[in-house]
């Protein structure tokens, strides 16, 4: 029988050790975010603060030099990143699944020497969707015998985090098995490109990767990749990292349009009051902003706690896999609409002023709209109302032609 190790240890880290550490860490992380988005700047030195404080060793339990925390607190102290710096979050949130998928392993030598390899700094990037091509079922990155080990070939897209980590997680073809390939970012063979163009989330390091004739040992082959059929807790845990950062936008933007609104003195002839901080409309907005940011951020700890109940038990149960991956669905739905009308309200507040690039209010909007294009809600509200209605499976991560009907299952 396979022995599964417990999630976390016994005696974890409590919420104010953690902002003791961290809070000095986001404040800095803050201090730099519109000059960077200005001037397109990787954060780079953003991201070794972060490693010396063993941030990606969240989860990692206390017993392997990690803080043990529970999923609530995982993504409390997301938020708290995402405020600071949207980008962030994001781009460490594969490393994030790859350390949860150690703590599901089996016990052993393999899994103890990765998370104590997490707890001293490592981290790890993803490439996984391809250009042109994208679906799981489709993949052209292969992985073949050379001699006694393997080399991997391919181009990747949206390789997120990945010019920051150590490691690359893979998603590969070998002879029509899909396969997750563990290699170092520094190998020969490996090239990566900051070539991401969208209007936002400009700093995720989610441009191309290639490689060529890249050498895989064994033992960097972890098993089944990204895409395989059935319920899995990644999706909904994916997922739960961009409504993390659009509760942190959120707080970002609600938190630098009171400042400057609280420090204006120029109104219009036609307001309500004399100055914009005692101005009702005004008042209203920041009021609506503020109701914005709190409704984001339950909602993201109240997918997290589902989580953290799944994961607690093995996410083996079928029945709490499709618990948590609707929940994240239904939050997904509600927090994009809710954090994108935010986000483009904050302009009604100081006239021309208030788009002036020294301030970047933009930024936020920007941020927002592209990661809330991630897993389109389109697609997620009518998977979401057809399971309601019907019974038919959540999708997961697998692909449309592979999802079944109840009906069909049992033909």
């Amino acid at each position: 029988m396979t022995s599964i190790a417990p999630k976390t240890a016994a005696s974890g880290t409590a919420d104010s050790e953690l902002d003791a550490i961290f809070a000095p860490i986001f404040d800095r992380i803050a201090v730099g975010a519109v000059t960077r988005e200005v001037d397109r700047q990787l954060p780079y030195d953003e991201v070794g603060w972060l490693k010396e404080a063993k941030f990606g060793a969240l989860r990692v339990p206390v017993e392997h030099g990690g803080y043990g925390v529970t999923v609530r607190q995982l993504f409390r102290l997301l938020i708290d990143l995402a405020a600071a710096e949207s980008n962030l979050p994001q781009a460490l949130r594969v490393h994030f699944v790859f350390v949860e998928d150690q703590l599901l392993a089996e016990q052993g030598t393999a899994r103890d020497g990765w998370l104590r390899a997490v707890s001293a700094g490592t981290l790890v990037g993803n490439a996984i969707t391809e250009p042109g091509v994208g679906a799981v079922d489709r993949y052209r990155t292969t992985l073949t015998p050379a001699g006694d080990a393997w080399v991997l070939n391919g181009v990747k897209s949206y390789s997120t985090g990945s010019l920051y980590a150590d490691h690359i997680l893979v998603a590969a073809d070998r002879d029509g098995e899909r396969l997750g390939v563990l290699v170092d970012a520094n190998a020969e063979g490996v090239r990566q490109h900051d070539d991401w163009d969208g209007f936002g989330q400009r700093l995720t390091a989610s441009g191309t990767t290639e490689f060529t004739n890249v050498a895989v040992a064994d033992d960097r082959i972890l098993g089944p990749g990204y895409g395989g059929a059935g319920p899995t807790y990644s999706t909904s845990y994916l997922q739960l990292f961009q409504l993390a950062v659009l509760a942190g936008i959120a707080q970002r933007a609600e938190r630098d349009v009171r400042e400057w609104v609280s420090a204006r003195t120029r109104t219009f002839t036609h307001a309500s009051a004399d100055l914009p901080r005692e101005d009702p409309l005004v008042q209203q907005v920041i009021g609506r902003l503020s109701a914005a940011s709190f409704a984001a951020r339950a909602s993201v700890l109240a997918v997290a706690d589902v989580l953290d109940g799944v994961l607690d038990s093995g996410a083996t149960d079928e029945k709490g896999l499709v618990a948590a991956e609707l929940a994240a669905g239904q939050a997904q739905l509600g927090v994009i609409d809710t954090v994108l009308a935010a986000t483009s309200q904050i302009f009604e507040l100081g006239g021309a002023s208030i788009v002036s690039e020294r301030l970047r209010f933009d930024r936020h909007w920007r941020n927002a709209r592209t990661i809330s294009v991630h897993n389109p809600a389109i697609f997620k509200a009518r998977s979401i109302g057809d399971h309601l209605l019907n019974g038919t499976d959540l999708p997961f991560a697998w692909s449309a032609g592979e999802r079944k009907t109840p009906q069909e299952a049992t033909r």
